[in-house]
């Protein structure tokens, strides 16, 4: 089921569903005698992908999920106006172990800003310690990067091999227990990730980072379709993916 899940979703990311309607489209005009339907598959496909790659709809979609929960200030000062606070768990990402390469791209970018603000959190919070997830590889190369910027090896803490957010909150609860724990992961991928660790009986505070839709004037370019904002909008559809599919199984 969950393999299934993967590769149905990446069916309906903006690039494969515009080259979906592209591709039938011109197979009607070219092979069949349905030539109306194919205008209309290519006519689609082309406003898809117009559409998914102009920032004036990537961003405010983006924004509606990146701006659900403020970002978590805190400082050693104001450690005190949380409750307390002994774990922040950091999601799972993308990385890997190429020895070739250095410690600092063995983590994907949006998986280093998490970390990057999980360590700020912990620098903050005295008596912290770290739970990193996302598998043995993006978990592994997590810690080596949180022992660069120096973070003690006794303050780590690794998960098992996640597969997905809902398995990452059955690993971090017995962990953590009944007490609140500060959960960090990018900001678009915060209200899912929010919802199934309370639906779980967790008590998450948020600490949203990798904002990626934040508010600014327009540019010239912001005028003409970008790769960018396909990402974007790529990550738009998948955690609305993920949100619906919690909701049907009563996750949410």
């Amino acid at each position: 089921m969950f393999l299934l899940k993967k590769i149905i979703s990446r069916f309906l990311f903006p690039v494969p569903l515009s080259l979906e309607l592209l591709l039938v489209g011109l197979f009607l005009l070219w092979f069949t005698r349905r030539q109306r339907a194919g205008k209309l598959m290519v006519t689609g496909g082309a406003l898809l992908l117009l559409v998914f790659s102009n920032v004036l709809c990537s961003d405010p979609l983006l924004r509606h999920l990146e701006y659900t929960y403020p970002p978590l200030v805190v400082t050693r000062e104001g450690a005190a106006a949380l409750p307390p606070v002994g774990f922040i768990a950091i999601l799972g990402g993308g990385g890997d172990d190429d020895p070739r390469v250095p410690v600092t791209s063995h983590l994907a970018p949006d998986q280093m800003v998490r970390l990057i603000e999980g360590v700020r959190l912990h620098r903050e919070i005295p008596g912290s310690k770290l739970i990193l997830s996302g598998g043995h590889i993006c978990s592994g190369a997590m810690a080596d990067m949180a022992e660069t910027l120096g973070v003690s090896a006794q303050d780590v803490l690794q998960l098992g091999e996640p597969r997905d957010t809902e398995d990452e909150g059955k690993e971090i609860a017995p962990i953590v227990g009944p007490h609140p724990f500060i959960l960090v992961t990018s900001a678009s991928h915060m209200p899912r990730a929010m919802g199934l660790f309370k639906t779980r009986g967790l008590h998450p505070i948020a600490a949203p980072t990798d904002f990626l839709a934040p508010r600014r004037r327009l540019e010239i370019d912001d005028l003409f379709p970008d790769g960018y904002n396909l990402f974007k909008s790529k990550i738009v559809v998948y955690e609305y993916l993920g949100l619906a599919w919690a909701k049907l199984r009563g996750k949410l």
